[in-house]
């Protein structure tokens, strides 16, 4: 299942940002812009977005950390990377990352921030879980994790084609989450904050853990 999954987002990487500029709202990029800011990261900060796809965050996070810090996308689909990579050419701190977000290849405590941008119902059944487990594990103390995410559409037809396509992918779950999304945000995290977006179209969920030290497991070989 991985690998067809693999597969089909490696084929699909070749027309995704052509497909996603026919029906964007955000053809300026502002939502990512506003995603990098509410990370609160500086120069020198370390930042991980998952499930980065062509890497349309990267930029504004790059920005933020700029000087002597990182800004790594990381994706398990080789063929989005590369559209990543030709993407942020410009930006000497992003970092491209092939790996499974269930299980993030790094230290313990390391990021300032972790991003997520209409990405996270993609994840399917307990991988959700495991990865809110993993992004908790590599957050430093207090930093915050931020999922933005589509507003369920109020136009009936639209909403309809919304959970249809959710649906189609698998992503029963993903419906029953859409209804209880901060409570379940809440399992993971201490604090959970939802903001809306200057569209009115999307989300953002802050998330933060304790600001004390917890005890944590390092992946053997994580290199960051």
């Amino acid at each position: 299942m991985r690998k067809t999954r693999q597969k089909y987002y490696d084929f699909f990487s070749k027309w995704y940002d052509g497909f996603i500029a026919l029906h964007a709202t955000d053809k300026q990029g502002v939502l990512r812009e506003i995603l990098a800011e509410h990370t609160d990261a500086g120069p020198g900060d370390i930042v991980l977005d998952i499930c980065t796809g062509t890497g349309a965050a990267l930029p504004p996070l790059a920005r933020r950390v700029e000087g002597k810090g990182l800004a790594i996308g990381l994706d398990f689909s080789s063929g989005m990377l590369r559209a990543a990579g030709r993407k942020t050419t410009r930006f000497p701190q992003v970092c491209l990352v092939q790996a499974d977000c269930e299980r993030l290849p790094f230290r313990s405590g390391v990021f300032a921030a972790v991003t997520c941008s209409h990405a996270f119902y993609e994840l399917k059944g307990d991988t959700q879980t495991r990865t809110l487990a993993e992004i908790r594990r590599c957050l430093k103390p207090g930093r915050p994790f931020l999922m933005m995410e589509h507003e369920v559409p109020e136009n009936r037809f639209v909403r309809l084609l919304f959970h249809i396509r959710l649906l189609s992918m698998g992503r029963k779950r993903a419906l029953q989450i859409l209804r209880h999304e901060q409570t379940f945000l809440e399992r993971h995290f201490d604090r959970v904050i939802k903001v809306a977006t200057a569209t009115g179209r999307s989300k953002i969920y802050i998330c933060t853990g304790s600001t004390q030290g917890e005890a944590r497991f390092d992946p053997p070989g994580a290199p960051v």
